[in-house]
């Protein structure tokens, strides 16, 4: 299933990705993928941990485990200048070009991710200095700069990961990523460790970012209440497959999946009155 979008401005298509151990490539871990993403457009991927979701965009990044192996489908890039390219067909050195410079990635859990030695101010940069050649003076006038942007002193560019809370660590990622203006920008869960009011801060400041940078976003999570704040387009993964995609009004507002619907009765209320439900997987003895 795919979501449906006008070619113009289309950043990225993934066409029937499947991806299998390759030690049992009868086993897809993601069976048939296919989506696509505008410029300035949030689409997001929701489902249960192990539906798929981080596994698909490890696969357009090019950072799938080494066990791991596309069995079908192509990842198609668009960056206006090079034409379409299969990112699935390039190679290591041809994928350094790209991540960072046009494909950017926050990670889920940003203490992981930042090295633990090295300055904010430091790893914000290596990617200005890798891919745009900034060095000296200009490379710390950048720092300063993008670190403002995402509303943290410049002074904090010497600070260590160590130094800095949960929400400090998550807008540096932001930073990293968005240092060098990419086309699109991978989201895998950026706010699930972040507390509610901090959570709110950053998707205004990625939404924000995504609208004066026209970035095309793919952003995942399993959180329904982020999707009704920044998303355009809905995906729904269960067990690797897509279930249900569209927009989202169209997902929200009138489910057409069982799993889906039994997601978005999960959700509680926001006076706390509704009874938690556990997901209802009855559906799944009528599909067999």
């Amino acid at each position: 299933m795919a979501v449906t979008m006008n070619k113009a401005n289309l950043l990225l298509q993934l066409k029937q990705v499947s991806i299998a151990p390759k030690k049992a490539l009868s086993r897809l871990l993601v069976n048939d993928v296919t989506l696509s993403i505008k410029a300035g457009k949030t689409t997001c991927v929701v489902g249960e941990s192990g539906s798929g979701k981080s596994l698909t965009a490890l696969s357009v990044m090019g950072l799938m485990s080494k066990q791991l192996q596309l069995v079908t489908g192509q990842v198609l890039f668009n960056d206006g200048q090079s034409g379409e390219q299969d990112l699935s067909k390039l190679d290591d050195e041809s994928l350094r070009k790209i991540r960072g410079a046009k494909i950017a990635m926050i990670f889920q859990e940003p203490m992981t991710s930042l090295n633990p030695v090295l300055t904010v101010g430091y790893q914000i940069g290596e990617s200005l200095t890798a891919h745009l050649g900034l060095k000296g003076e200009a490379l710390k006038v950048k720092v300063s700069s993008l670190l403002s942007m995402v509303g943290i002193p410049p002074s904090r560019a010497n600070s260590y990961p160590d130094e800095l809370s949960g929400g400090q660590r998550q807008r540096v990622m932001i930073a990293m990523s968005i240092a060098c203006e990419p086309l699109l920008l991978i989201a895998d869960e950026p706010t699930t460790a972040l507390d509610v009011t901090v959570q709110a801060q950053i998707l205004k400041l990625l939404d924000e970012l995504k609208t004066r940078m026209n970035m095309g976003m793919l952003f995942i999570t399993h959180d329904f209440g982020v999707v009704a704040d920044i998303a355009d387009d809905v995906v729904v993964m269960f067990r690797g497959e897509i279930v249900e995609a569209g927009t989202k009004v169209e997902v929200l507002g009138n489910p057409q999946h069982p799993y889906t619907k039994a997601l978005l009765a999960c959700v509680p209320d926001a006076e706390g009155k509704k009874p938690l439900k556990p997901i209802d997987y009855s559906w799944l003895e009528n599909a067999a």
